[in-house]
């Protein structure tokens, strides 16, 4: 099931992205092990597990619960998340290329340089904590909120996003390169800073001051010597 957003933050025509509502079953106790690439998890509750280096593409996460789990390294290309809560996820350079989250929430996560290039994300809710070097490009970005989180250099290089809202988040150096965008909302960012890509902004939706604060940015891209 999803939830319609109320048009983004300051109300206006942009679509809201709808965000997943996703109601757990009871859930199995993971029996421990490693990943396996094909896996298929259904309903299983993954607490503290350490996946480290493990290699699970291809797997299959569906209704399942993964608390305070380390990603480090961990191989997950082409895995597919599905109506899941993944709450205090931690880890550097976690694989997650062509891989597909849908009606998914990921909580507090703590995350450096996690490759989800050529990724679909569809209803996807990113709450709370910190990803670094974020890599999204090419990715397929629909329905998908950031909240509440900080995002640092993040790449959306000739990705396509569509009803994305970006909430009470902090967006360092972005990079928009090549993107196509329809009904992203950015005027709830708490802080909105980026690096390239400012001139692929149409289909987005931004506010007076974040307009001012990008008019440099805007000048520069457009040839425009500003003086006195």
């Amino acid at each position: 099931m999803a939830r319609t957003g109320a048009g983004g933050a300051g109300g206006g025509k942009v679509k809201g992205a709808r965000r997943p509502e996703v109601r757990l079953p009871g859930l199995e106790p993971w029996g421990g092990g490693e990943l396996e690439p094909d896996g298929d998890y259904d309903g299983q509750e993954f607490r503290g597990a350490d996946f480290a280096g493990q290699d699970g593409a291809g797997a299959r996460f569906m209704d399942c619960a993964l608390t305070d789990c380390a990603f480090d390294e961990t191989g997950l290309r082409h895995a597919r998340v599905l109506d899941s809560v993944l709450t205090g996820a931690r880890g550097v350079g976690t694989d997650l290329a062509e891989a597909t989250l849908r009606d998914v929430e990921l909580v507090d996560a703590r995350l450096g340089g996690t490759q989800l290039h050529g990724a679909v994300l569809e209803r996807v809710v990113i709450r709370g904590g910190k990803i670094d070097y974020l890599n999204l490009r090419t990715a397929k970005v629909r329905d998908v909120v950031f909240e509440s989180c900080v995002l640092v250099e993040p790449d959306f290089g000739d990705a396509v996003l569509e009803r994305v809202e970006f909430v009470d988040c902090t967006v360092k150096g972005a990079d928009f390169r090549g993107v196509t965008m329809k009904d992203v909302d950015l005027r709830g960012a708490a802080s909105l800073e980026i690096a390239s890509g400012v001139e692929r902004l149409a289909g987005a939706v931004i506010s007076m001051s974040q307009l001012l604060d990008l008019a440099p940015v805007l000048a520069a891209q457009l040839g425009i010597r500003v003086e006195g």
